[in-house]
This record gives structure tokens, sequence and C-alpha cells, in this order.
């Protein structure tokens, strides 16, 4: 096995062997050269700017408001919460500029060779679903255009599943059109995300402009009250809204290094993130719940729709004002959607079979499996949307990011064999490929994390005391119970019972 070569901080494989092949190596998984990893501060902030800005992010806070919040509230636990998701996403970042290697790889030194699908397949399924919500809203955005512009009635039109069969023709035109973006590649997403950024967030100020107006200033906006108080009534939907709105970027805090791999060094990362997560949310967080505020000021708080700025938009009667806000919706849909849930899974399912499945192969898959898990189902409501979908998947998340933080910074010392990560023979097979504890440390997590999750009644699918009623008060805190739990496992599990590395 060739030694890997060190420049500065990042590590790369010798450029006179060759490269790792076999089973678990193809060109989409192998570590991207030095001289390759060129994305700079401002790459990464843009990159996180064109994430940020994305209709499931405007929801995520207006349907806090939907749930009571006012204004400083929401925006209070949204910055609370990229602040807090901003910790992890650094620390597993940190493996791609040093190491050029994508999330499964890296995987690999805490799970195995094989045990990393687990991690990986988990990962993916996320995404998907992700994927298919963020088609649908695309999809809402083309519909309610083309109902305004074009004669005839295309929301009264024949029902198919409980919709009006032009949108979902829509969802499929918006589908084709992103996996048309994600075959062009990388490089393509990069140069998207560097205009997109912008243009979205003059999109999004523009409509807090037009409700203003239309709500007489912005008074009525920040005068709409809470309906939870300060009290007990407001921290019994903070913990849970917290944990969701950590949950909404637990996703990227595992798959960073997808990105971080082609990052310049780890100042550009570090800074690039610090930069455009937490501020870019917050700033965004505040635009949505304005925005919200002064419909409800406008509107009324009973129409529920509010919420949902696709059907907000719908309100204008101004067609060039309708046309260049769903124009902002489609732009901000796709530039979140192919960086968020596509590159992620893309390498995951390489990662399952490298030799059969690519980057572009990936993709397709992912936007294949996106439709069908019935992604208008979990952004129904805000109650499903914030506790059901975010809750449980920011707990299950979060114990993978447990278990490779724990590896990499306590157990490695950010020390891994570049090579190893692709031999069968080194010492990260484990046990058949498998690293029995990394998975007990997961399962365990998981089950702490979720297994307590509860709905109110007809406001979700769990039972009103919990799925495991004595697990139920550790439900509020998902994310963080499930990172706590498997990080300070696996340590203990790798410290006391330390395996066999293979041959080294």
């Amino acid at each position: 096995m060739a030694i890997a070569e060190s420049a500065g901080d990042r590590v790369e494989l010798p450029a006179d062997a060759a490269p790792p092949a076999g089973h678990y190596a193809n060109p989409d998984l192998l570590p991207v050269p030095v001289a390759h990893r060129t994305w700079t501060t401002y790459n990464f902030s843009a990159l996180w700017v064109g994430m940020a800005h994305n209709i499931p992010s405007w929801t995520l806070a207006s349907g806090l408001v939907a749930l009571g919040m006012d204004w400083k509230q929401a925006v209070l636990t949204i910055a609370v919460a990229n602040v807090v998701v901003l910790a992890p996403m650094l620390l597993t970042g940190h493996a791609g500029p040093k190491y050029g290697i994508p999330f499964p790889v890296l995987a690999r030194a805490s799970f195995g060779l094989r045990g990393a699908n687990l991690p990986a397949l988990v990962r993916a399924a996320v995404a998907c679903a992700w994927f298919g919500i963020q088609t649908w809203i695309g999809g809402q955005g083309i519909f309610v255009l083309l109902d305004r512009v074009l004669p005839g009635d295309w929301a009264g039109a024949r029902h198919l599943g409980g919709y009006p069969w032009p949108l979902w023709l829509c969802f499929v035109l918006f589908w084709a059109l992103e996996l048309a973006v994600i075959a062009r590649g990388m490089d393509t997403l990069r140069r998207f995300e560097n205009w997109a950024a912008p243009f979205v967030l003059v999109g999004a100020v523009v409509l807090l402009i037009w409700i203003s107006v239309k709500a007489g200033g912005l008074g009525p906006l920040l005068d709409q009250p809470s309906r939870l108080g300060w009290g007990r009534h407001f921290w019994k939907v903070f913990f849970p809204a917290l944990m969701g709105m950590i949950g909404f970027w637990s996703t990227l805090a595992l798959n960073i290094p997808d990105f971080t791999r082609f990052g310049a060094g780890q100042r550009a990362q570090a800074w690039g993130q610090s930069l455009g997560l937490p501020t870019t949310m917050t700033a965004f967080a505040l635009l949505s719940v304005l925005v919200t505020s002064g419909a409800q000021a406008v509107y009324g708080t009973g129409d529920a729709t509010l919420w949902d700025p696709v059907a907000l938009a719908a309100k204008s009667h101004s067609d060039i004002g309708l046309v260049y806000a769903l124009l902002t919706v489609l732009i901000a849909t796709v530039s979140v959607n192919i960086a968020a849930n596509v590159v992620s899974p893309a390498y995951d399912l390489s990662h399952l079979a490298p030799r059969f499945v690519n980057f572009r192969t990936g993709a397709l898959i992912t936007g294949v499996i996106g439709v069908l898990l019935f992604p208008w189902k979990l952004i129904s409501t805000p109650e499903i949307y914030i506790y059901t979908w975010l809750g449980v998947v920011g707990g299950v998340l979060g114990t993978v990011a447990g278990v490779l933080i724990a590896d990499y910074w306590i157990i490695r010392r950010t020390v891994l064999h570049l090579g190893e990560l692709y031999d069968p023979a080194g010492r990260y097979w484990y046990t058949g490929g498998w690293n029995w504890r990394a998975v007990a440390a997961f399962a365990v997590g998981g089950l702490l994390a979720v297994g307590g999750s509860y709905s109110a009644p007809g406001a979700g699918p769990f039972p009103r005391h919990g799925l495991i009623p004595f697990l139920k008060p550790l439900a509020d805190y998902g994310w963080a119970v499930g990172l706590a739990s498997s990080l300070l496992l696996y340590v203990a599990l790798m410290r006391t019972a330390r395996p066999v590395e293979g041959a080294v």
C-alpha cells in the first residue's frame, strides 16, 4: 500500500501510485487531488446562501409563526439552532479539505468498509425524501404560474390523488428540469450557486416589500402577538421546534465532506460555512416570519395557507409580480435541491455498488425514489413537517454524527490512513467489513432519540403517549440525545473493546 503524501494540512495519494481499485473504489469516491481542491471562502458562503434561501427554509420559519410564536420567538429559535448545528458541520467538514474524501468514505473509518453502507443509506433515504419535497414545491410554483397566465381553471381540473391533474404534470416537468441540470456535474452546480444565491435573496426582499405595502407598513408585521407567551406554553413548543430546526440541516452535518473535499483548505471551509450558514438562515428566517406576520395582518390568522410562500404569492393581483415571485421560487428550489439533496445520495448510492453506480446514475435513482416517498404528505401541515418529519430525521441523523465525530476527533485525532479506506486488507475492515461498535452506538442512540416519538391526536402518525412511553421525555430533544449518546457509547466501546483493525 502506497503511503499518502501531505501538502501542508492536506493529504493525497502519491501521484506516481496506481489509484485504489476493486469493489470499494470508483472515480467518484476517490480522493480529490490537492490541485483540484479549489473552492474558496466565497464558494462555500455562496453555497450556503443558495441552500438556505429555499422554500422549506421559509416554511420552517413561517411554520413557527403558524404554531403560535411571534416573529422574535421564531427568529430566536432558528438562530440558536443554526449556531448549534454549525459545530458538527465544521467538525465533520474538516476531513474534506484534508483528505479529499466524500461522506461515505469518511464513514468507513468508523463503521467499516461494508458497514459504511448503513449510514450512507440512512442519509440517502432522507435526502431522497427532501428531493421529493423540494420538487413538489417547485411543481406547485409552476402550477400557480400557469394557472394565472393560461386560460382555463387549472385548479378546478379533475383531481387525481387529491390534487388537480395539471399539478402532477407540473411536478413531473420540474423533476425533469432538475435532472437535466444534475447531468452536467459538480462544476455546473458551483457556477449555478454563485449567481442563484443573490437572486433569491433579492426575491425574498421584494416579497417583504409587497406584503409591507399591503399591510400599511412594517408596524402590523412587527405587532402580531405571540399566542404562546414566554411561559411554559412557549417552552413546550420551543424545544421540539429547536430540535426540528437543527434536524433541518443535520443532513448536511453528515455529508458536508461531499462539498468540503473540493475546498482549498480548512480556512476556506470554516470561514465559508461560518459566514454563510447561521447568518443567512437567521436573516432568511427574519424575512419569512415578517412576511407571514404581515400576511396574517392582511388576510387574518384563520388562513392556513399563509405559511406557504407559493400559496401566498398566488394572492398577488399583479401578473408581473407573480411571475417574478415564482421565478424566484423555482431558482431557489433548483439551487438547494441539487446541492443538498442530490449530491449526497448520488455518492451514497455509488458507495453501495461502486462498479455499477456512478454519480449521475445515483442522482437519477435519487430522483425516482424521491417521487415514490410521497413528499406531498410530509409537508402537508406545520405539525407533520416540523415535529414528525424534522424531529425524527434529526434524531436519527444525530446518532450518525455522534459516531463520526467521536471516531474522527476523539479516537483518531483527525489522522486517517487514506489508502486503507479503500482496501479490504487494511485497518478499516474490522470484522467482515463491519465495526459492530459503531453499529451498536448507532442503534442505541437512535432508539433513545426517536423511540419516544409522539403526536398530538390527529396531528401526526405517532401515539399520543409515544412509541415507547417511558422514552417520551427524550423525544423533544431527539437530535441532542442521539448525538450525545452515540458519541459517548462509541468512545466507551472503542476504548474498552478495541478492535483488531485488519492488516496494518
